[in-house]
């Protein structure tokens, strides 16, 4: 069992690592132990109805099964969706309505959603006197630092909504939210307490991965919630030990964690080895807890033929032929969350359109020198060349020029207001999107590739606001059916195709399928979607290894059903030099990867 049973427990880590399986495993578990436990699941990609069986609303409801445990789902977008309501209402009759859609499409980032989830859960925490029902609330998911020190600023939002470039802002005015900030501090307080407060900090054996649990944790513990342990789950341990795709997997695994940052490796873990199955339904999530039962998973095997657990959907090379159709140049996105491989991605699609013979130009934000040890011994061709747009730099020198236009005459309390609201994602992303738009043009004459493209919403703000699309027609002197601004570049599909890179699994999914609906309020439809590292895609002989690929197959399934035009997939490769392998005429030819003995 879990260590340090505090009164409040909060999972956090990247999408797809496992938070909401653990967190109700551990909520299940204190149940059985007789404590009395509340789950509250805040993630927008959440699926707490198919893992615990239940139909979990936004109102209190008991698990099915579980003496002493409920659980309550805080819708995050509909929590947001209320929270513009609120922002937004006083000002009808007042303000035109392109004023009030202008800051409703302000108040839809990712920092707004936070902080109204927050809001809703603060109350939960904060409690109403001490008549606690609960023993153990368990959240699934904490708060980000950034959320925490927006809280712990002064409630000036009200008077600040004009202070982000063009009337942008993180959260707008904070009289919009239902707590107080009385009760945000009791929060904040509650939550540095290492005596009712402990934070979990999940990952799995992979590199982007741990590097989130690593951020987040440092962030937070700046913060004063330093009561932290480290949950690594979906550790594989090989079922048949001559299957060298397992022994490969195992190994790079092994080496992941070896090498996972300091700080890391000096805190408590536990680890929870990877299942042959998804973990849904009380039954399986009693097992979290137990060693794995290798001999029933060698029994289970048997039943499954080849064709149950091997797809059929194209691969990278069916992909780049399709991105070239009949033409010599065109803009390819890559998109989708940290950890599923867009740069990856990008790089192949980059590669092999270059190994075709055409111009070809790369961009990410990925660091330049990662992207090379990825390319390993490969020989770049003359015809590509790759550059590297550095996030962090963009950002600053976005913040620098805002803070010089809109910090002068602001109170020191105003300017560190101003200076915290510019440390969000959406901030970054803005300024990113400007030194893509340099790129995006470049697409006239030549093949460009970039990771990674920017969300619908930054691209509707950039819009709203006139930075870029009403700016720019606004002050020139040409015609205006004859301008295509950068946005108008993105909305066309024959000269920008934006593809979504997920991981075939139900988390990573439901995460793209937002992102393609965000796309889709811009006006931008993806041009197709990368089921990245499938192993159905893949030769698999290990009986645990067939048993998760088996499970893959409804889910791309539904992906090509549900959400995708195009689906292509791409094998699960457990190897350092991927770029080199998934241009290899092998899996060129066979669409699946195995392994050399």
């Amino acid at each position: 069992m879990l260590p340090e049973i505090t009164p409040y427990i909060f999972f956090t880590g990247k999408g797809g690592v496992g938070k909401t399986s653990l967190a109700s495993a551990t909520a299940v578990k204190l149940a059985d132990e007789g404590k009395s436990v509340l789950l509250i699941c805040t993630d927008p990609a959440s699926n707490l109805k198919e893992v615990l069986e239940t139909d979990v609303t936004d109102k209190i409801t008991p698990v099915k099964g579980v003496e002493n445990l409920h659980a309550v789902n805080i819708d995050p977008e509909q929590s947001a969706e209320e929270y513009r309501n609120r922002v937004t209402s006083p000002m009808e009759g007042i303000l035109p309505e392109a004023e009030i859609k202008k800051i409703r499409e302000e108040l839809s980032g990712a920092c707004t959603t936070e902080i109204a989830a927050f809001d809703e859960f603060a109350r939960y925490v904060a409690g109403d006197g001490e008549n606690q029902p609960y023993d153990v609330i368990i959240f699934d998911t904490a708060p980000t630092g950034h959320t925490l020190r927006l809280l712990e600023l002064p409630a000036a939002w009200s008077e600040f909504i004009e202070s982000n470039p063009d009337g942008a802002s993180c959260i707008g005015p904070s009289s919009a939210l239902k707590t107080s900030q009385e009760r945000y501090q009791k929060v904040v307080d509650r939550l540095k307490d290492k005596d009712a407060t402990t934070i979990y900090l999940v990952t799995r054996p992979d590199g982007s991965a741990l590097r989130e649990a690593d951020r987040s944790g440092r962030e937070l513990k700046e913060m004063g919630l330093a009561n932290q342990l480290l949950l690594i789950n979906g550790y594989f341990e090989p079922v048949d030990e001559s299957d060298p795709f397992a022994q490969k997997m195992k190994a790079m695994a092994d080496e992941t964690l070896k090498n996972m940052p300091e700080r890391l490796k000096e805190m408590k873990q536990i680890v929870f080895p990877l299942r042959p199955y998804n973990l849904l339904g009380i039954d399986k999530l009693r097992k979290v807890f137990e060693p794995l039962d290798k001999e029933e998973i060698n029994n289970n095997s048997g039943s499954i033929l080849t064709a149950d657990h091997e797809s059929d959907f194209p691969g990278l090379e069916e992909m780049v032929e399709d991105i070239i159709g009949d033409k010599d140049h065109g803009l390819v996105m890559t998109m989708g969350k940290g950890g599923v491989g867009k740069t990856t991605i990008a790089a192949a699609i980059a590669l092999r359109l270059a190994q075709k013979g055409y111009p070809v130009h790369l961009t990410t934000t990925d660091p330049a020198a990662h992207l090379m040890d990825h390319i390993g011994n490969m020989e770049l061709p003359e015809n590509l060349d790759v550059d590297r747009i550095d996030p962090h730099a963009e950002k600053r020198a976005y913040i620098e020029k805002v803070l010089k236009q809109k910090g002068k005459n602001k109170t020191d309390e105003e300017l560190k207001l101003l200076k915290e609201d510019l440390e969000s994602p959406c901030t970054e992303e803005v300024a990113v999107f400007q030194a893509f738009s340099k790129a995006i043009h470049q697409a006239k004459r030549k093949f460009v590739v970039v990771d990674t493209a920017p969300t619908g919403h930054t691209l509707l703000l950039l819009d709203t606001t006139g930075s870029y699309h009403k700016e720019v027609l606004r002050n020139t002197a040409m015609d205006a059916d004859k301008l295509k601004t950068p946005y108008m570049y993105l909305q066309d599909p024959e000269y920008a195709k934006l593809i979504i890179v997920s991981l075939p699994e139900t988390t990573p999914i439901t995460e793209a399928a937002k992102l393609q609906d965000d796309l889709r309020r811009s006006g931008i439809e993806p041009y197709a979607w990368v089921a990245n590292q499938s192993m159905s895609a893949t030769v698999v002989n290990d009986p645990l290894l067939k048993q998760r690929a088996a499970a893959e197959i409804p889910l791309l399934e539904k992906m090509d059903r549900e959400h995708a035009e195009r689906l292509y997939a791409i094998p699960w490769i457990p190897d350092d030099n991927v770029l080199e392998l998934l241009l290899s005429e092998n899996i060129q030819q066979k669409k699946r990867y195995e392994p050399e003995i």
